[in-house]
This record gives C-alpha cells, sequence and structure tokens, in this order.
C-alpha cells in the first residue's frame, strides 16, 4: 500500500533518487569512514525529515533513494547532505584532509532522477 506524506491540504508522494562521488572519484568510502557516513546521512535525515527509503554508500560514490516533504528543493536537500556530511567527516577523519586539499569532499555535482507513478 502506498503511504503519502499528508498535509494541512495536501497528500504527497514525492521521490527522487540521488547519486554524488567523492572529489577526484577517489575511493574513500571505506570501513569506518563509510559507516560513519552513513550514520551521518541518516542523522542529517532525521533532522530535516526526509525518509531515506533506500541508500548505499560505495567507496567511490553514494547512492540515496528518499521521500521528501514538499516544503524542500532538491537542491537544499542536497546541499544538506554534502555540507554536512563534508564538514563531519573531514574533523573526524584527518587522513581524509591529505587527499582532499581545502574544505571540500565531494564533488561539485550531483544526479537527481525524480521516480514516476507507477500505479
Amino acid at each position: 500500500m502506498r503511504r503519502y506524506q499528508l498535509g494541512a491540504h495536501t497528500k504527497t508522494d514525492l521521490n527522487v533518487h540521488l547519486i554524488w562521488i567523492p572529489k577526484y572519484r577517489k575511493r574513500v568510502l571505506t570501513g569506518h569512514v563509510a559507516t560513519r557516513a552513513r550514520d551521518v546521512l541518516r542523522q542529517i535525515a532525521i533532522e530535516h525529515e526526509i525518509d531515506i527509503i533506500t541508500g548505499k554508500v560505495a567507496s567511490d560514490h553514494i547512492h540515496m533513494f528518499i521521500a521528501y516533504r514538499p516544503v524542500h528543493d532538491i537542491s537544499t536537500i542536497v546541499q544538506w547532505f554534502k555540507g554536512i556530511s563534508s564538514r563531519i567527516l573531514l574533523m573526524e577523519f584527518p587522513h581524509l584532509q591529505k587527499q582532499f586539499w581545502g574544505k571540500h569532499r565531494w564533488a561539485r555535482g550531483y544526479m537527481a532522477v525524480c521516480s514516476g507513478n507507477s500505479t
């Protein structure tokens, strides 16, 4: 059964598949870094009322299929995920700062694919 998010005068089902990569496509999302990245992304989603339907932290990219509220736009959601996780991971894992000079951990872009209505 389909679950809709209810508002005062709305009923929505907004889903998007997000993919982004570390800068220079480096394979740094392994071991403790991958586990912590997954936990940080879950925490960000909870704080901003975003439902993670499925997700995967691969060694060189992140996939997330999320459900979001209509008051948020996708670019802001990606900004939250990438910005907050970058700051936390660079503080907790100093060896990443040697591989990523500057304060940027993620590549500049992202891919967002909206899911269609399959009913």
